[in-house]
């Protein structure tokens, strides 16, 4: 057999990564998901609050990318070179899993969206739209099958393709805005207090995790950058584009619509805005775009999922035969499982009340996992002054910043998220831990866990037998 292809991807290919990685089920849904939580006020605050932990975390992976050029994949990689080869385990499975998670957001939206249209499809839970979304799902494999370029080509075509209705969307939210609307919506019908706000801005925060999960699309696939130089610009301006974009979706919708209609719109709620501005064919223009949108970003995340799978196995925190390529080299074995998965959670959309936002939630309490580890080893590099010449101490108290509150602020959205999403994370990480086990099995080591990681797998298994035990006695409800 011969040797696989040799692929590499330009800038503009891996800003396309991050970007259409980020832009996807997300921003479609912005309007109603912020307005059942917050007001104008309370959304800027959690803009501002997002906005800067996110960039400082780009500004993470783009100083990381600099400083460590030898680790590729570097969402898990970084975690691994950090803490430990379980915290690299935990960060690769973590990513893996939430970008699985992302994708069944992504085709549970293409059929909701339908549903509109098609009552068969109906919320995009019915037995209809699983068949449906099932046969996209295995369709989307084979495409990835033929080649990563090929695959990345489309997806910057589907990037660029996206971006026409969100435009659209904006110039017309911004003509239709009304100031006795946006007015009204400041303070999101309550007293304006400082404790109303507070409480607003946090049941938002999460939200804001989900759409901003993708940023890492140039970092894991360094390997594949024609420049190396090129993966941390691009993380950092698809970033900035991307946020400018979120911030005038949730705002201008506040102009359109009163809260309460806002909350009320079935998803994607941007088509209801849109709508109520131009009429019916805002809804129907809006929810094309959004197709287009969503199958793009469908295909960024299967792209990163077998990616970092792949590149754990190569580094030897996943079994051996995961690492396996075809002959246009992509990780063949690694999509199997990746897709395997994704199929499994389709069926258990099946029996949530609320599968889109369950699958949204979920994808950011699963990322924020490998955030958080990629953060404190930013921090942790520029804490002990390793990658760093005596003539950088500028950038590498640039750096200590950067890396110290993106770790606190990785950290804060795990707690604000609430006990239920951590205890389903740990329902996913603890069983996952048996391909940990298998990859150490096949190496001969004398032990699974070293010193500390066996300790961190009894609070997940704890963690994961509460989950059990709460979804069992109808404490916990997905």
């Amino acid at each position: 057999m011969s040797a696989p292809q040799k692929q590499t991807l330009s800038f503009v290919a891996l800003i396309s990564l991050v970007v259409g990685s980020m832009i996807g089920s997300g921003i479609f849904a912005l309007p109603a998901a912020f307005a059942r939580t917050t007001g104008g006020v309370g959304a800027m605050i959690a803009w501002l609050i997002a906005g800067t932990g996110m960039l400082m975390l780009a500004l993470v992976f783009q100083n990381l990318s600099m400083r460590r050029p030898d680790l590729d994949s570097g969402i898990y990689a970084y975690a691994k070179a950090g803490f430990g080869d379980y915290a690299g385990f935990v960060s690769a499975a973590g990513y893996w899993i939430g970008c699985c998670l992302a994708d069944v957001a992504c085709l549970v939206l293409i059929k909701a969206t339908i549903g509109q249209f098609v009552p068969a499809f109906g919320d995009g839970t019915t037995a209809l739209a699983i068949l449906s979304a099932s046969l996209l799902l295995w369709g989307v494999h084979f495409l990835i099958l033929r080649g990563i370029r090929e695959a990345a080509a489309i997806n910057t075509i589907a990037t660029i393709a996206k971006l026409v209705p969100i435009a659209t969307f904006l110039f017309v939210a911004a003509v239709g805005m009304k100031r006795d609307v946006f007015a009204a919506n400041l303070w999101g019908g309550e007293p304006a207090s400082l404790s109303s706000v507070a409480g607003q801005v946090r049941a938002t925060m999460l939200v804001t995790v989900f759409v901003f999960v993708g940023i890492e699309g140039a970092s894991v696939y360094s390997r594949y950058a024609r420049r190396r130089e090129d993966v941390g610009l691009a993380t950092v301006l698809g970033f900035l584009g991307v946020l400018c974009l979120l911030v005038m979706v949730t705002m201008f919708s506040y102009g359109v619509l009163l809260r309460p209609e806002l909350a009320a719109l079935a998803t994607p709620s941007m088509a209801g805005v849109m709508e109520a501005v131009v009429g019916p064919w805002g809804k129907v223009f809006v929810s094309v775009g959004l197709l287009i949108s969503v199958l793009g970003n469908y295909l960024s995340w299967s792209l990163l999922a077998a990616e970092v799978l792949h590149s754990a196995a190569r580094d030897n925190t996943m079994p051996s035969v995961l690492a396996k390529e075809n002959a246009r080299g992509v990780p063949a074995a690694a999509l199997w499982l990746t897709n395997g998965l994704i199929q499994l959670f389709l069926m258990v959309t099946w029996f949530a009340e609320y599968a889109f936002i369950l699958a949204l939630k979920m994808t950011s309490a699963m990322t924020l996992v490998p955030y958080l580890l990629v953060a404190a080893y930013g921090f942790k590099l520029a804490w002990r002054g390793e990658a760093y010449t005596p003539d950088e101490e500028t950038r590498r108290r640039s750096a200590l910043v950067f890396g110290a509150i993106a770790t606190v602020y990785a950290a804060s959205m795990l707690v604000f998220g609430g006990t239920k999403y951590l205890l389903l994370s740990a329902l996913l990480y603890a069983p996952g831990t048996i391909l940990f086990v298998m990859s150490r099995r096949e190496q001969r080591h004398a032990s699974v866990f070293r010193r500390g990681e066996a300790g961190l797998f009894a609070i997940l298994a704890i963690a994961a037998a509460v989950a059990l035990f709460s979804l069992a006695t109808g404490r916990l409800v997905i």
